[in-house]
């Protein structure tokens, strides 16, 4: 079946994109480069047109897999990776530690190395990973708008921020998307970023939409997720958290298996029904998964599930914030 397609600055994307990020950051460790060239090239097979990448993932890693497995099908997809929020040497002891840097220097230094890495000319969509909030969001948003001009990136993306601040980078130059983690447990867009990227005819792409695994409907064991695994210092997948949250779990199956789908599918058909501007991008390491995650595109849910589904499970019958205080400081305000 085809895919369905939507508008995502001045392109037409796969309706469900595909998060790179699983495949060399966040979960334990990376999987193999013939696994991740098995996923990615599995994914531009199946009628994904929309890849996302970034600096961090890997630290670089992430970006040169990409580069080298889907560079000969550069114009068959929409190619995003996001700058200020990278791997640096701090200590002088060859250790890279996470570092936010949205210094305009920063910046152009960030793109030219993923241009290199990613083995292309130019980037398509150029998210700000973090709002760097010791810089001016205007001087971020100006350094990539340079980079439109000298031809390094086609569109902006910011990514985690307010509407308040989508608002003040929009004057400095047209944002073509914003991503930030949405999913029926994370509902901190339905405040003000969506109703503003539709305002402003901003592409509203969603991370982690099937809540870092919790709704794909296999039953997680927190206490052995491996030791880099990033959900381990987040407050839902606390013991005491997760326990609770667990008992959401029966209900939403039982709401996926009268719709006819998987529990992921559910998710995902649930996101793409709340508006037409939405672009879920799903990550996996996984090709049965991915395709599995895929099928939602052709999905067509009554309104009366979609209001049970909102009733099961949002941010009242969560227990637990989404980031620890360290995350919680490093994102936009309403966009924790």
């Amino acid at each position: 079946m085809r895919m369905p397609t939507r508008k995502l600055g001045q392109w037409e994307v796969s309706a469900i994109g595909l998060g790179c990020m699983n495949l060399s950051h966040a979960y334990g460790a990376p999987v193999s480069a013939a696994q991740g060239e098995r996923v990615l090239l599995a994914a531009l097979d199946a009628g994904v047109t929309l890849f996302d990448t970034a600096t961090l993932y890997g630290f670089g890693a992430n970006e040169t897999l990409i580069g080298k497995v889907l560079g000969p099908h550069r114009q068959k997809f929409t190619l995003a990776s996001k700058c200020g929020m990278q791997g640096v040497d701090v200590a002088g002891d060859g250790k890279l530690v996470r570092v936010i840097d949205g210094r305009p220097a920063t910046i152009q230094k960030t793109c030219e190395d993923s241009l290199r890495r990613l083995q292309t000319d130019v980037i398509d969509l150029y998210y700000l990973h973090r709002w760097d909030k010791s810089v001016p969001i205007e001087d971020s948003v100006g350094a990539l708008a340079d980079l439109v001009k000298k031809g390094h990136i086609r569109s902006i993306g910011l990514s985690e921020v307010s509407a308040g601040t989508l608002r003040k980078a929009h004057a400095v130059h047209p944002i073509a998307a914003v991503q930030t983690e949405y999913s029926l447990w994370t509902r901190n867009a339905e405040i003000a970023v969506l109703d503003a990227c539709a305002e402003l005819g901003v592409a509203f792409v969603a991370f982690s939409p099937v809540a870092r695994g919790f709704l794909c409907g296999k039953t997680l064991d927190v206490a052995v997720l491996d030791a880099k695994d990033i959900r381990r210092a987040m407050p839902r997948f606390s013991p005491e958290n997760f326990a609770v949250n667990q008992q959401l779990l029966p209900a939403y199956r039982a709401l996926a298996q009268d719709a006819g789908c998987s529990p992921s599918q559910l998710a995902l058909a649930w996101l793409l029904h709340k508006a037409p501007h939405i672009v879920p991008i799903p990550g996996t390491s996984s090709v049965d998964h991915l395709i599995e995650d895929l099928g939602a595109a052709n999905l067509t849910l009554p309104a009366g599930l979609i209001a049970k589904l909102d009733a099961l499970i949002n941010r009242y019958t969560v227990q637990g914030q989404r980031y620890n205080q360290q995350g919680t400081s490093e994102v936009d305000t309403e966009a924790f």
